[in-house]
């Protein structure tokens, strides 16, 4: 199976998706799929308007066609609704080549939280943009009930994992978390109005509030919160470091659709605090224990008060949150992965074959 990946975010940016897709992509040339890449990085690119830091393809649609002329997939699977997602569907419908999409990001609530324009008015676009594909890869089944509740269809669920080599309780801690007053609170992600990080900043609770990462909205944090300890963008080694310096992990994004950060935070010990919302509370399900492969005890908590949340989250056992990580991993996501697009592929083929000659 040759199977052409088309996104439009790509290294250097650092967020989930980017993540997602690298970790696909390793594993599947580990298992010998041959892989073709359709990434900005081929394109001439703009900055985003008001997020410098992701560029945005201009015009690809020749390049992105002579790339997958060159390439001859068998499916193509589009993970992002840009400029390169919407060249390589057109690709796709134009020489009939099936295709699989992604919905990894909540763009009509992302845009309404910047424009001040209802969700429901950005929907239809996302509707029309998935419409053709034979597959609406979801990671949770939260959201496959609500995009199928839209008319989004045939949805399935594509989980996620983390590298557990990285993300693991043992190793060192971060130097600048160590000698914090506790307990240290932590939250990793885009500084971008849509995470809500405000929420977690105003929280009136005790201890030290630690935030990872950078974005648009960093320098103006920076100025209005400065008891806050910043760290900027951290990686690899040391994001796990920052992540088992601290007592709990606060998640207070109401628009991501999973959050890598949350598995990657249990898997180095480190209870989960967050709002009951799409993403959080399936992965640490209403009681902190999970859905689907439930485990014994709590790995944090979720709470409509995220100072409720929290206050639960620091009475969980730090080996119940490594407990619950271990159930996500990236060889069974990439299982799944591999299974619903070898059905599309079945389905395809067998449809050809009943066309009359």
């Amino acid at each position: 199976m040759r199977i052409a990946l088309a996104t439009d975010a790509w290294h250097p940016q650092v967020n989930g998706v980017v993540r997602t897709l690298a970790a696909t992509v390793a594993e599947l040339e580990r298992r010998n799929i041959e892989v073709g890449l359709l990434t900005p990085d081929h394109c001439l690119t703009v900055p985003m308007p008001g997020y410098a830091s992701i560029r945005l393809a201009v015009a690809p649609r020749f390049r992105v066609r002579r790339m997958l002329d060159g390439f001859a997939p068998d499916i193509v699977h589009i993970a992002t609704e840009g400029p390169i997602g919407w060249s390589a569907r057109s690709w796709c419908l134009t020489n009939d080549i099936p295709f699989t999409t992604a919905f990894h990001t909540r763009f009509p609530e992302y845009a309404s939280v910047r424009t001040g324009i209802s969700a429901e008015r950005f929907w239809p676009i996302m509707k029309r943009f998935h419409a053709p594909s034979r597959a609406v890869l979801t990671a949770t089944e939260s959201l496959g009930a609500e995009l199928a509740a839209r008319g989004f269809a045939p949805v399935a669920r594509w989980t996620r994992g983390i590298d557990h080599g990285v993300f693991r309780p043992t190793g060192y801690l971060h130097p600048a978390m160590r000698d914090l007053p506790r307990p240290i609170l932590l939250s990793v992600g885009r500084m971008a109005p849509e995470k809500n990080l405000e929420a977690f900043l105003d929280a009136q609770v005790a201890g030290t509030k630690v935030v990872v990462g950078d974005g648009p909205a960093l320098a103006r944090l920076r100025a209005s919160y400065p008891e806050v300890v910043f760290l900027g963008r951290l990686m690899g080694e040391d994001l796990a470091a920052a992540y088992r310096s601290a007592d709990c992990f606060v998640f207070p994004s109401k628009t991501d659709t999973f959050g890598l950060v949350v598995i990657e935070a249990l898997a180095c010990g480190t209870p989960v605090a967050a709002y009951p919302v799409q993403g959080p509370i399936d992965i640490l399900g209403p009681d902190g224990r999970g859905t689907g492969a439930v485990v014994a005890a709590p790995a944090g908590a979720v709470c409509d008060s995220l100072e409720q949340a929290i206050a639960e989250a620091l009475l969980v056992d730090r080996a119940d949150a490594i407990s619950l990580a271990e159930t996500f991993t990236w060889e069974y996501a990439t299982d799944l992965f591999v299974q619903i697009l070898s059905e599309v592929l079945s389905r395809s083929s067998a449809s050809r074959s009943l066309e009359p000659a």
